[in-house]
C-alpha cells in the first residue's frame, strides 16, 4: 500500500469517528469540537486529492467562521440536554433505518461512478495549472444556480441562529431598540409640582458643653 492510500484511510477513519461523535456526544460543546476535527480530517483528504483551495477554504470558512457561530449559539441557547434526550431510544430504530439507507445510497452512487476509476486515468495537468481558477470557472458557469441557492440557505441559517438567541427568557435583561427609538421627552422626565411649606423654627440652643452637669458636694 502506497503512503497516499494509507493516509487516506487514516484520515477517513478519523472523519467517520468524529462525525459519529458529533451526534452521540452528550455535551453540545463537545459535539461542536468533534465537528471541528471532522472538518480538519476532510481538509486533509482534500489535500491528498490535490484540491488545495478547497482544503484551505474548509479550514478558514467553516472552522474559522461557521464553527465560531455554532459555538456562540450553543452557549447562548442554554440547551437542556436531559430534555432533548427524552424519547431517544424510542426513535432510534427509525433513525438507524434512515441512516443506513443514506449510507447505502451514497455507497452505491460512489461505487457506480468512481469504483472503476484509477489514478492513471486522470489527465496530465500542465505545470501552471490552477485548480482555484478551474473551480471558479466551473462554479460560476455550470453550477451558478446551485451556488446561489446554497448562499441563500446559509444566509437563512445565520439569521435563524441570531433570532434564536434573541428569544425572551425570564430573569434576563435585554434592550428593546424599537421602544428606545420611539421614546419621547415626556416619557423620560416628569415635572412634579409640590406645595411649599414654611421653614421650621430654629432649633433650641444646645446646652453649653463646658457647663458642669452636677454640683460637687461642699466640704
Amino acid at each position: 500500500m502506497d503512503p497516499t492510500a494509507l493516509l487516506f484511510y487514516i484520515f477517513s477513519a478519523v472523519t467517520v469517528f468524529s462525525a459519529l461523535r458529533v451526534v452521540t456526544a452528550r455535551n453540545p460543546v463537545h459535539s461542536a469540537l468533534y465537528l471541528v476535527l471532522t472538518f480538519f480530517s476532510a481538509a486533509a483528504i482534500w489535500l491528498l486529492l490535490r484540491a488545495e483551495f478547497l482544503a484551505i477554504t474548509l479550514v478558514l470558512v467553516y472552522i474559522g467562521a461557521v464553527m465560531v457561530l455554532f459555538l456562540f449559539v450553543v452557549m447562548m441557547l442554554d440547551v437542556n440536554v436531559d430534555a432533548m434526550r427524552q424519547g431517544f431510544w424510542k426513535n432510534l430504530p427509525v433513525a438507524a433505518f434512515v441512516g443506513a439507507a443514506v449510507v447505502l445510497e451514497l455507497a452505491a452512487v460512489l461505487w457506480h461512478q468512481f469504483g472503476t476509476v484509477k489514478e492513471s486515468y486522470a489527465p496530465r495537468l500542465p505545470a501552471d495549472y490552477s485548480n482555484t481558477k478551474a473551480l471558479g470557472r466551473l462554479i460560476y458557469t455550470e453550477y451558478v444556480y446551485a451556488f446561489e441557492i446554497a448562499a441563500v440557505i446559509l444566509l437563512v441559517a445565520i439569521v435563524a441562529a441570531i433570532a434564536l438567541t434573541l428569544r425572551r427568557r425570564t430573569g434576563v435583561k435585554s434592550q428593546n431598540v424599537s421602544e428606545q427609538v420611539r421614546v419621547r421627552s415626556t416619557d423620560r422626565v416628569r415635572l412634579v409640582k409640590m406645595p411649599g411649606r414654611p421653614a421650621s423654627a430654629p432649633a433650641a440652643a444646645a446646652p453649653d458643653a463646658a457647663a458642669p452637669t452636677a454640683t460637687e458636694p461642699q466640704k
